[in-house]
């Protein structure tokens, strides 16, 4: 058999897929979050999860 093509897989896949409304205000907050730390949007969403699981303890 020939070796497998194409990208290996992930440690950590992101199988979930999550849609948000936002108004105004908190686009632009996570916009401007977004340009100043030079993240995509999904990293800031992330990074923001993590934040609320901390408040949790």
């Amino acid at each position: 058999m020939s070796p497998r093509i194409g990208r290996p897989p992930a440690d950590n896949p992101k199988t979930d897929k999550l849609t948000v409304r936002l108004d105004a205000n908190c686009t632009d907050i996570l916009d401007r979050y977004c340009k100043q730390q030079e993240v995509k949007r999904s990293e800031a969403m992330r990074q923001g999860v993590l934040l609320l699981e901390k408040s949790l303890n």
